[in-house]
């Protein structure tokens, strides 16, 4: 009798489950995002690229067909005109006269801010009301209700003493802009130094209360050093924002009377003069300016992140 002999039936394979890779993962994450990018782009990084191409063009609005390619001249004419660099120094000096005295007052009402006393909360919201209120509408409030030589409240002030009557804005063209920026963005600088006031290590103020030290020797060498990098970062974002300001420069002086910075000369260039070219090349340079100081300000807030992080 023949034996059969049954071959052993062959190991059916198991089917492997092909995960996603990490860069297929990586995408399905940010797809969301990616109208939100596309519409950035189209409505910022487009015109940028068409102001630059335009900036290396001779191309007044007013003869179209007579525009012709310059190369550098736009900028060479930026920075070697006499009214171009002087509202270059106006810019620089404008911003670091508000900057600076924004951080001041706002690291004293921050440290005033940062004590416990009844109606705190009321207080610190009428501090920060000024950041609020549309920049527009803060330079007509300075201009007419402050400013104005008949009816604002500053001469009548002065008149209820018997003082003079002086027109601010004609006596004192620049500080009258400063102030009322000063005004509106000390609250901006007051928030920020309140969050790093409030990230101090309380033990350690204590420590050194217990070993006797006094108010002033606390804040030299404990909450100083501390805000160090609060007070650079205040100063940088605002630097950013008033380089570029023209809403208090042309609200209040009509950029007259050696007040007009380079955002108001770009204006007064492209809607007055009617020079794409060379409003386009003077754009540029403010925002190749406002890039350089945003990079710096990336940088302060990625170590703050860092001291966070390492904190916690």
């Amino acid at each position: 009798m023949t034996a059969t002999t049954t071959a052993p039936l062959a190991a059916t394979p198991a089917r492997t489950v092909r995960q996603p890779s990490a860069r297929l993962r990586a995408w399905a994450t940010r797809a969301p995002l990616l109208p939100a990018l596309v519409f950035m782009i189209v409505v910022t990084q487009l015109p940028f690229v068409a102001t630059l191409v335009i900036s290396f063009f001779d191309w007044n609005a007013l003869y179209p067909k007579a525009r012709r390619f310059t190369g550098l001249d736009n900028y060479r004419q930026v920075l070697t005109d006499a009214d171009l660099r002087h509202s270059v120094w106006t810019t620089v000096l404008l911003t670091a006269a508000v900057v600076l005295a924004s951080l001041v007052i706002g690291l004293a009402l921050a440290l005033l801010l940062d004590r416990r006393f009844r109606g705190r909360g009321i207080v610190r919201t009428l501090l920060i009301a000024p950041f609020l209120v549309v920049p527009v509408a803060a330079a007509l409030l300075w201009k007419h209700v402050l400013y104005n030589p008949e009816y604002g409240l500053l001469n009548g002030l002065l008149h209820s003493v018997g003082g003079p009557q002086p027109d601010w804005v004609s006596r004192t063209p620049l500080l009258a802009v400063e102030a009322s920026l000063v005004w509106q963005w000390t609250p901006f600088m007051m928030l920020i130094l309140l969050a790093g006031l409030q990230s101090r290590d309380q033990q350690q103020i204590e420590a050194a209360r217990v070993d006797g030290a006094s108010d002033w020797q606390i804040f030299r060498h404990l909450t100083l050093p501390h805000l160090r990098r609060y007070l650079e970062l205040g100063a940088l974002l605002g630097s950013i924002y008033i380089v570029q300001n023209f809403d208090a420069v042309f609200t209040i002086t009509s950029g007259g009377l050696g007040t007009a910075n380079l955002p108001y000369t770009v204006y007064q260039s492209f809607y007055q003069a009617h020079e794409n070219g060379l409003a386009s090349a003077a754009g540029v340079l403010v925002v190749i300016g406002s890039i350089v100081i945003a990079t710096f300000a990336l940088r302060v807030v990625s170590s703050l992140f860092r001291e966070e992080v390492s904190r916690a």
